[in-house]
């Protein structure tokens, strides 16, 4: 009985070792299968935007494709997308390449190619982009077609601090650094960035008192092998100039169509704070007359009041009208208002609206600046008939 019970306790003893042992062997299995797991899931960012942006960037005209086919130097080259959406290559000759993004032009050339080539791997990436030509509309002051330019080369300091071209610098500062050109994620030899939202607007002259920045589109044309048709995007901007919220603030591509909506109220508050970034011109013109001590042209800060122009003209006279307050709508029509002047109106009020660039104010003559008016223009000429009378009257004495 004892050698049964020393071997039962021998074997459970091993038993328990062999466990602990493969328990052991399992942790560091089991850690490296969830670190390759935690791995997998994580985008490799560099390549998912150049893959993203081969399947959505739209060829056309102006473009320059540097094309490679492996082992082919006589086939690759550096070439141009014409005028007619057509680029020049050997053997192919003419191949109409417009409306196709980079993924589908590797995929159409390797195809054309398999005549000459045995399985031809082709490569394609741009090099150069053409100008980005989109429309603004909406509640925008100048809504149109713009062109706007996407060259922008961004240089590295041998301290790794960047600077553009468009940066301060003086030449004897630029003259003591070293610049090192960085890759970008396409590959292009300078990083190339795209207009912007941001971009859009601004080059069309910014907002009106009307514009909801809350709520902009943005839609675009989608390639073939994505499905075809438009694609909109819509966009919270206001939280750009609030909170910076760069992710609203999109790239643009070569015809897309920037819409901003319009608030059925005055966005005081938004125009404020556009009006100390350069979305938005910083002041405005508008033109006081009357009865004012200074008349003519007055300029102010964006989100400004009635009153407050009244107040830059010098202010009202002693013996003033009513107020006539005259704005040209974008539809071709005038917003015509007559009231009597009320310095504590509030601001955004019928009596004292936001003013926007190119609005007239006029203060109006009261019964007795007219009458008196009336009698100086009658009388002006009587008196000087008798003064000139007079005149002669003395030299024939």
């Amino acid at each position: 009985m004892k050698i049964k019970s020393i071997i039962s306790r021998y074997r459970n003893k091993s038993l328990h070792t062999l466990l602990g042992f493969a328990l052991c062997l399992q942790m560091p299995i089991a850690n490296a299968q969830g670190i390759a797991n935690s791995l997998s899931t994580q985008p490799l960012r560099h390549e998912q935007h150049a893959n993203n942006f081969n399947e959505t960037y739209i060829l056309g005209p102006g473009d320059g494709l540097e094309i490679e086919l492996v082992d082919l130097p006589e086939l690759s080259g550096r070439f141009a997308i014409g005028p007619d959406g057509t680029v020049y290559l050997p053997r192919l000759r003419a191949v109409y390449v417009e409306g196709l993004t980079v993924q589908e032009l590797e995929n159409l050339l390797a195809e054309q190619f398999r005549t000459y080539v045995f399985d031809p791997q082709v490569f394609i990436r741009p090099v150069a982009y053409r100008p980005i030509r989109v429309y603004v509309g909406g509640e925008v002051k100048r809504p149109g077609y713009y062109t706007l330019s996407n060259v922008h080369h961004i240089f590295e300091y041998s301290n790794n601090t960047k600077i553009t071209p468009e940066s301060d610098t003086s030449s004897a500062n630029m003259s003591s650094y070293q610049f090192q050109e960085i890759s970008g994620p396409s590959g292009n030899p300078s990083e190339t960035i795209f207009p912007t939202v941001f971009d859009a607007i601004r080059t069309a002259q910014g907002i009106t008192p009307y514009s909801d920045l809350s709520k902009v589109q943005v839609t675009r044309r989608q390639s073939m092998s994505n499905g075809g048709g438009r694609l909109r995007a819509n966009l919270n901007f206001l939280s750009l100039i609030t909170e910076g919220d760069e992710t609203q603030n999109i790239r643009l591509f070569d015809g897309d169509v920037v819409n901003v909506e319009k608030s059925p109220i005055v966005m005081r508050e938004q125009l404020l704070r556009a009006g100390q970034t350069n979305l938005t011109p910083q002041f405005l013109q508008v033109y006081v007359s009357g009865r004012v001590e200074q008349a003519g042209a007055v300029t102010l800060p964006q989100g400004s009041s009635l009153v407050q122009a009244v107040d830059l003209a010098g202010g009202t006279k002693v013996l003033h009208g009513k107020v006539e307050f005259i704005r040209f709508t974008r539809e071709g029509e005038i917003d015509r208002r007559i009231f009597g002047f009320k310095r504590d109106s509030p601001t955004g009020d019928y009596r004292n609206p936001i003013l926007m660039s190119g609005d007239v104010i006029r203060l109006r003559e009261t019964v007795l600046t007219s009458s008196l008016s009336v009698i100086n223009e009658i009388t002006m000429p009587a008196v000087g008939i008798y003064s000139i009378y007079s005149l002669f009257d003395d030299f024939s004495n």
